[in-house]
This record gives structure tokens, sequence and C-alpha cells, in this order.
């Protein structure tokens, strides 16, 4: 058979792939049509109103309205009067970050490789703090610490504290709270991508004479990297912006640039407040596009 007989033969043996319906193409907007329109009205608009609130007038006020200005000095203002408890933001959520890491990990692997029956019981433990309002919980952190309270006293009972020392007040009382109120948010992730994780891989290294030791470094922490990159990123972005437990554990010396936000929206300096958030918001997208791309998961980027 001759070259142009064989790649006729070759074409008409090919499928053709039917044409794509319209109707399929409809049904796929209508689907996606109720999502957009709750991110359009809920998250752009906002968004949109909060960039424009950063660019008013900041002589203005409630009673005499804002007008806008574009008055892009609002920022350069806000990061040199508020430098140092927006970086002090940035560095309790990376503390904070660090130790839900060091706690959450060990117990999302207990829960996924070893609990066996338990395993029901243990995910209940871990979501059981949502049942009640944050506010609450980080309440009770503040009766926990306090200076008449049990941790103070045992404490000071084994000579880590001076009988003057105490908890409530400080760094550590702050960092506490936040780690407690958002430890959840790096087991959850880490339990979902453990669990996924084919027996058999670790199975295999130590049929390759490989230690426990390796084989975790070798196996489970890679596989597991896109549960530690997603935990990470749901415990860091919500603690730089949370302001509760700077408020009931810290003094105005631990404010979070949370404190200063909530304090400047209520006070009516709407400009200032809103150039903040912004400039939060910005750099912790800076941070987690660079943390996202350094990590090289390719299931996150």
């Amino acid at each position: 058979m001759s070259a142009v007989g064989q790649l006729g033969a070759a074409s008409a043996a090919d499928p053709v792939p039917p044409p794509e319906r319209s109707g399929r193409k409809l049904t796929a907007y209508l689907l996606l049509l109720p999502g957009g329109l709750w991110l359009l009205l809920f998250f752009v608009v906002p968004l949109v109103s909060l960039l424009a609130a950063s660019l008013y007038d900041p002589n203005g006020s409630i009673e005499n309205g804002f007008s806008m200005t574009w008055h892009w000095q609002n920022f350069g203002t806000t990061m040199v009067d508020y430098a140092k408890p927006f970086g002090r933001s940035l560095w309790y959520a990376l503390l904070t970050t660090a130790f839900c890491l060091l706690l959450g990990y060990p117990l999302a692997y207990a829960i996924a490789m070893k609990a066996g029956r338990w395993k029901n019981l243990m995910l209940a433990l871990v979501i059981a703090p949502f049942f009640t309002s944050f506010l609450i919980r980080t309440l009770s952190w503040k009766l926990l610490l306090s200076d008449n309270g049990f941790v103070v006293g045992a404490l000071q009972w084994l000579h880590i504290l001076g009988p003057d020392g105490r908890l409530l007040a400080t760094t550590a009382a702050v960092v506490t709270g936040l780690t407690y109120n958002f430890l959840p948010f790096m087991v959850l992730p880490l339990y979902a991508s453990l669990e996924k994780i084919d027996r058999r891989l670790i199975e295999a290294g130590g049929d390759l004479f490989a230690g426990p030791v390796t084989t975790f470094r070798t196996v489970t922490l890679p596989l597991s990297m896109p549960g530690v990159v997603a935990g990470t990123l749901l415990t860091f972005i919500p603690a730089a912006g949370d302001y509760i437990n700077a408020q009931l554990l810290g003094t105005p010396k631990q404010r979070m640039i949370g404190n200063d936000i909530q304090r400047l929206f209520a006070a009516g300096a709407y400009p200032t407040a809103a150039a903040l958030s912004v400039t939060l918001m910005a750099a912790i997208v800076v941070l987690v596009l660079i943390y996202v791309r350094r990590a090289g998961t390719d299931e996150l980027v």
C-alpha cells in the first residue's frame, strides 16, 4: 500500500472526537454561577471597598464623611507608626505555626498510623474545641494562666517561676493562646495527608534496610509535605491577623496589628485602619507565594 493510502487508512481509523455540546457548557456556567456570585458579593466587593477606604483623606471623620483623595501616603504613614506591632504579629504567627507543627505532626501521625479503632474518637477530640466559642476558649486560658491559677502555682512549686513570676500578660501567654486555638487547623490537614500515604511504601523502606528514622525522613515526611504546607498556611494566616489573644492574654506591649486595626476602626479612623489591613493582606500574600514556591508541592502551587 502506498504512503498516501496508509495515511488515509490511519486517518479513517482514528476516532474523531465529538464536538462539545453547548448544553454542557451552559451547565458548567450555571454550576459556577452561585459560587461566583458569592465570591463577588462577599469577597470582591468588600475588597474593593477596603482598597478605596485606604486611599481616603485621613483628615475626614464619620460626622463629616470621607473624600477620595487617592492619599497613597496613608500606607507610608501607617508602616512608620505601626512597624513594631506589624513585625510582632508576623513573629507571633511564625512562633505559633512552629509550635503547632511540632505538636500537631506527632498527633496527626499517631491518629493516622497508630490509632486503630480509636481514630474517630481522637479526631473528634481534635475538633471538639470548635464547639466552643473562640472567645470562651481564650478566656479559659486567661483563668488557667492567672497569677492565682494552678499552672503558675505548679511552676512556682517546681521553682521554674520565681515567687513573683507570672505567665499572664506576657508574650508566652499570647503565643500559648494562639497555639491552642489554631492547633486543629494544623492537625487536620496533616492527618488527611498522612492518611493517604500507601503503607506499602513505608514497608518498602524497612525491606531496604532503612531504619525508622531514615524511613520517616525519606518516605513519610516528603509524602506528607502537602499536609505540612496546608497546615502551616491555615495556621499562619489567621494567627497573623488575630487580636483576641493579644487583647485578653497580653498587654499593650504585646499588642498585634489586629489590635490596632480594631481600635482604629472603632475610633472611626477608617483610612488608617484600611491601609493597615491592606498592607497586612499584601504582606501575607507575598509571604505565602514565596513559601509555597519554596516548598515545591505540586498540589498547592
